[in-house]
């Protein structure tokens, strides 16, 4: 997809639901062996993910997770605690095992890949000016795409990028408005958070354009524009998304800036401790599975939250029912 008008012909072309398979999933879950509600929100998970699997008896098998990596421009204008070299080490410990997501992802059962994206060319500083051309943030959408696994029945995307939480938060005050979208990240301190402050400020000016795409181009990063690109192949293949953190969030929000049904087939993984996720979660309609006070980026989260997600699948797709059972109604 090389540019806009091209990813907007792929959006507009992305199937629904299976409203016929989630309806089949709630008259299973009458039938199992447990008082109704018994499993709260398992229960509701279990008939989403029947819904864009598109089968009564969903399950998880086949779990990709995908990593990002980018550069920003912004980073030198000391808005994260950490030095943009960190970004490329960092991809060293993921492709060597040794990150958090690597653990989770193997717990999971998940395939795990990193994909670095032009390490060595950060974007623009979006306090000056876009961060990327549309030609640069169509190839890092298509990436992301790309990356996909034809066969994966459930997604997990995630991130690395030294001062991401800035463009995020400059994305999510583009995207939804207000002030304050800007948090500590990786633990900077007061006078960093007054520089990121000022970062996302001076962003919004140099950048007003606001549709998803545009702002995505102007405010975001590769591995921002890589994350949507994946979430909106799994659209495209009816792939179920458990979604991460606040920089995840701020990729999704460019595709529900686009269409307000672009996160059907995703729920939220687990809430940040990045201040203002839980705003943009509110905004979205979804509420997180975990409430862990996470905030390491990673796809790490949402990865664990696929293990949920996989708990409620086995309860839905194999318990026994009632006259399988042999046990009374009641």
């Amino acid at each position: 997809m090389h540019d806009f008008a091209a990813i907007r012909a792929a959006l507009a072309d992305w199937p629904g639901p299976d409203t016929a398979a989630a309806a089949a999933a709630r008259e299973r879950d009458a039938t199992l062996t447990k008082p109704p509600g018994a499993l709260g929100r398992l229960e509701d998970i279990a008939v989403w993910a029947a819904a864009w699997q598109g089968t009564e008896r969903p399950r998880i098998e086949r779990p990709q997770v995908l990593v990002f990596a980018g550069n920003h421009g912004v980073a030198a204008r000391g808005v994260s605690a950490f030095p943009a070299e960190v970004t490329v080490q960092m991809v060293a410990n993921f492709e060597a095992g040794g990150a958090a997501i690597n653990q989770l992802s193997k717990l999971a059962g998940a395939e795990m890949t990193v994909h670095a994206l032009d390490l060595d060319r950060p974007t623009g500083d979006i306090a000056e000016g876009p961060a990327m051309t549309e030609a640069e943030c169509c190839a890092a959408f298509s990436a992301g795409w790309d990356a996909v696994d034809p066969e994966a029945d459930a997604l997990v995307v995630g991130e690395m990028g030294i001062a991401n939480t800035t463009p995020a938060a400059a994305l999510a005050a583009a995207l939804l408005g207000g002030d304050g979208w800007a948090g500590r990240g990786t633990g900077v301190d007061d006078s960093g958070l007054a520089r990121k402050e000022a970062a996302v400020a001076e962003a919004l000016a140099a950048n007003p354009a606001r549709t998803g795409l545009e702002a995505l181009a102007a405010l975001g990063g590769r591995e921002i524009a890589a994350m949507a690109g994946a979430i909106a192949a799994a659209r495209a293949r009816r792939v179920p998304v458990v979604l991460d953190g606040f920089i995840c969030g701020a990729a999704a929000l460019v595709l529900r800036a686009e269409r307000d049904d672009a996160l059907d087939h995703c729920i939220a993984g687990h809430l940040s401790a990045e201040g203002a996720h839980e705003r943009m979660l509110e905004a979205m309609g979804k509420a997180p599975i975990l409430r862990l006070g996470l905030r390491l980026g990673e796809g790490s989260g949402a990865a664990l939250a696929l293990q949920v997600v996989k708990g409620a699948l086995a309860c839905h797709s194999d318990m026994a029912t009632f006259g399988e059972a042999g046990v009374s109604e009641g």
